[in-house]
């Protein structure tokens, strides 16, 4: 790095956030050190390996799928979702309660999903899908938790899509000499002269060219210490530090940590800049707040240690807890209340549980999360997709590989050869081959009619109405003991990591706020380590298609704030 840059802003972390930052402040002719612990190839962090999607509201393509949307129903899901109730007294200071600021970021963020925020991504050149999936269905109250209609917008590319169009002009601007990167360098503190953040102090370490997503080395070889008039710390969440997250697990909300985690982000997602801006006087909010799957499933074929993936599930899987009992409810059917499904799991003193399904549902149903496990969309790849998931027959091809390779799949012509092959990877007790069928003829009887009284079976034909869902993500009901819909399938399903929905408390500058609740002068914050926003702007939950955006919103909250003050 040459002496001669002086940047005026720091980025720590390269990552969508911090890309997003870095875009805005070039864009108004600032100079910005991106510096990242990782090398080139990880530019862009989680959002490369994400689907990609995008939560909008009211937007064309809801529109055309015959979808009504509306700010006012989409704020109701919000706060029903979210629950915020550390709301304090109201004020700015130091009795604010910790979700002051999250709060008044939902409503923000909210607003520009209705309007504004589609036009700023497709200005960079972003293109969603037309189908408009429909995640997190809800909780059965119309106040409570969960998406009202869908609203989850894949983006035709994925997460590396959305890099793109910010890291694009990101590199224009390194080619201007407005923007460089110290890549392999580590930041250990955040330098202060008096209250304010003046610079970043670590270490250099060793050159390292893996390929993306893979455990770099931590030799340390050099220290550093960079100074400017404002630092952005857009690091990301606690993903991949288990330790860390068991020690803020919400025990009392949700049941016991889990024992057996599998991480659905890579090894650098380590939650070490948190800690390091609060010893810098931030203050870190709603730590017991954080994003887990209950659908992961070990990586047949892993770049990072313990790799899991998710599974995007549709409604139809009957659903079982450790010891053979159906999950009840509407958090028993999968994809509609992750938090509610997660305390039924947990409640069982283990920490997985059981999809039971069939053919014809993983063919329809089974998505898989991350930019790889979609070939098609992610390389634009029109006669892929129409082969794979619409008019070819089978589940697409990377469903298929874990049907066949994947160490928690289990398929089987009938039901004692599943459920002997179920007890044979269990880490619990051994399941009852009576009390599993049971179950399923209870289940089964229900679809003769287009009526039912069971919740599973109405959320099918529910889920059947939305365009998207009846072509190509919702089965028709049939029964799942029908030889004709065979093979019988079963996944072991466990917890996987995934978002910290709490961290840096920020006001809706992106400044970080400490505990006095004065601005910390020339510290801010973005992303994933500030819970997406103000510490916090999911509350208990999320609605999906949040996680993204959140990082474009306050991303560009920062940007557009130190462009207008430095």
């Amino acid at each position: 790095m040459s002496d001669a840059f002086e940047p005026e802003v720091i980025v720590v972390g390269a990552g969508l956030a911090g890309l997003v930052a870095t875009h805005e402040l070039a864009k108004a002719g600032k100079r910005v050190l991106v510096v990242d612990q990782e090398n080139r190839n990880n530019l862009g962090g989680q959002a490369f390996w994400s689907l990609g999607g995008l939560f909008f509201v009211d937007s064309p393509e809801q529109r055309r799928m015959g979808i009504a949307d509306s700010l006012e129903l989409a704020l109701q899901d919000w706060h029903g979702s979210a629950q915020f109730d550390r709301l304090g007294d109201g004020t700015a200071g130091p009795g604010r309660g910790e979700d002051h600021w999250p709060q008044q970021w939902a409503e923000a963020y909210v607003a520009w999903a209705s309007e504004g925020k589609r036009d700023y991504v497709r200005d960079l050149g972003l293109k969603s899908l037309t189908f408009v999936g429909w995640a997190e269905r809800g909780d059965g109250r119309a106040e409570g938790h969960g998406n009202s209609v869908p609203r989850f917008h894949i983006t035709w590319g994925t997460g590396p899509e959305v890099v793109r169009i910010f890291l694009e002009p990101v590199l224009a601007a390194e080619e201007a000499g407005l923007v460089r990167f110290a890549f392999r360098h580590q930041v250990d503190d955040l330098v202060l002269d008096g209250d304010a953040v003046v610079g970043v102090r670590g270490s250099v370490l060793a050159r390292d060219d893996s390929p993306r997503g893979i455990r770099s080395s931590r030799e340390v070889v050099d220290a550093f210490e960079l100074r400017a008039r404002a630092v952005v710390v857009s690091s990301g969440g606690i993903g991949h530090n288990f330790e860390l997250m068991r020690r803020n697990w919400p025990v009392d909300r949700v049941g016991p940590a889990p024992e057996n985690m599998i991480a659905g982000v890579p090894a650098h997602v380590d939650g070490r800049m948190l800690a390091i801006s609060e010893a810098a006087g931030a203050s870190l909010v709603n730590k017991d707040r954080m994003w887990a799957y209950v659908e992961g499933v070990h990586n047949w074929d892993p770049i990072w240690p313990d790799h899991a993936i998710r599974i995007l599930p549709g409604p139809s899987s009957m659903w079982f807890d450790a010891n053979g009992k159906r999950l009840e409810g509407l958090s028993g059917v999968p994809g509609s209340d992750s938090i509610g499904s997660m305390t039924q799991i947990l409640a069982t003193g283990h920490d997985y549980s059981w999809f039971v399904l069939d053919q014809t549902i993983i063919e329809k149903e089974f998505a898989l999360s991350g930019s790889e496990q979609n070939p098609d969309w992610t390389a634009k790849d029109v006669r892929l997709m129409l082969k794979d998931r619409i008019l070819g027959k089978g589940a697409t091809g990377p469903v298929e590989r874990f049907k066949r390779y994947g160490e928690d799949f289990v398929v089987a012509d009938d039901l004692p050869a599943l459920v002997d092959g179920m007890n044979e990877i269990t880490r619990g007790p051994k399941l009852v081959l009576e009390e599993i069928e049971r179950q399923i003829v209870a289940r089964d009887r229900q679809v003769d009619n287009p009526f039912t009284k069971d919740v599973q079976v109405m959320a099918i034909h529910n889920g059947r109405k939305d365009r998207t869902g009846k072509l190509m993500r919702v089965a028709k009901p049939h029964k799942i003991l029908d030889p004709e819909h065979g093979p019988l399938i079963a996944v072991r399903c466990n917890i996987l990591s995934r978002k910290t929905l709490g961290g840096i408390e920020t006001n809706l500058d992106s400044q970080a706020v400490a505990a006095s609740g004065e601005v910390i002068p020339g510290l801010y914050a973005a992303g994933e380590v500030a819970g997406f926003g103000g510490g916090g702007v999911h509350g208990y939950n999320a609605l999906e298609g949040t996680f993204l955006g959140g990082c474009i919103f306050s991303g560009r909250a920062a940007g557009l704030a130190l462009a207008r003050d430095l």
